[in-house]
């Protein structure tokens, strides 16, 4: 390895050390709140907006040059639940973040349990800042996969396998592209050669770009960023999310 590469990966880890030390103090600042019915979501909170937009790096697939967007995507947005449910629940993520695993691990149950009620829809945003920052491409690789097991109409199932398997953030484990074909096991049907063509491929590596530069261009530069109806609802130390707040949020009326 290079001087000049050692180096990248020394000022790399600083910023990991310092980011993680500013979300060890903001973590022991919220757990003096004593609010007993949001403690995990505020945790979640704490590590949550973890990592500043960068460039995106990573190499692209054979397809990665162009968008080319997933079945189903509305531009660079991958739509989940009813259409016709009344609350819109946007979603900027990046697989290989640790905060959005923490989001998810919280709130999945609850996001769920909304949009299958047909009270809520997702629209998510796929992310790539810890490619940019940290180096790498398992970013850009997962949400490439991502976008192809929403051409097999499984985004959602798989979705959460990502964030339940998430590796460390110091380990770009999703650049694996063989890993994340075996993690599509675990969702019935997907793991099909034509996954596996598109997953390899890079089919949607230039879609994920295009989607990481509009998040770069929209105001927002934290992941997770988690909006209720255009509204910043997730991060706001003195006004943390709970499921329960969540919940009642989207079903409350006026």
């Amino acid at each position: 390895m290079s001087e000049k590469n050692r180096e990248g990966k020394r000022s790399a880890r600083e910023r990991l050390r310092e980011q993680r030390e500013k979300d060890r103090v903001r973590a022991k600042r919220r757990r003096g709140l004593g609010v007993a019915g949001a403690v995990v979501a505020v945790l979640g909170v704490a590590a949550g907006v973890g990592m500043v937009a960068s460039n995106t790096g990573g190499d692209s697939g054979k397809s990665g040059s162009r968008a080319v967007a997933p079945r189903g995507a509305t531009g660079t947005v991958i739509p989940t639940g009813k259409a016709s449910a009344q609350k819109t629940l946007t979603v900027y993520e990046d697989f290989r973040c640790p905060g959005c695993k923490q989001f998810e691990d919280v709130f999945r149950k609850t996001v769920h349990q909304l949009q299958d009620k047909g009270r809520m829809k997702v629209r998510y945003h796929l992310v790539t800042i810890i490619d940019g920052n940290m180096g790498g491409t398992g970013s850009l690789y997962a949400a490439n996969a991502a976008a192809c097991a929403q051409d097999a109409g499984k985004y959602v199932a798989y979705h959460d396998v990502l964030y339940k398997n998430q590796p460390s953030e110091t380990k770009d484990s999703y650049a694996n592209k063989s890993k994340l074909i075996k993690l599509a096991g675990k969702v019935p049907g997907l793991d099909t050669e034509t996954f596996r063509r598109c997953v390899e491929e890079g089919r949607h590596d230039g879609w994920v770009r295009k989607s990481n530069g509009v998040f770069t261009r929209s105001g927002y530069s934290m992941t997770p960023t988690v909006l209720l109806d255009g509204k910043s609802i997730y991060g706001d130390q003195n006004k943390p999310l709970s499921p329960r707040k969540l919940k009642r949020m989207v079903t409350e009326k006026g």
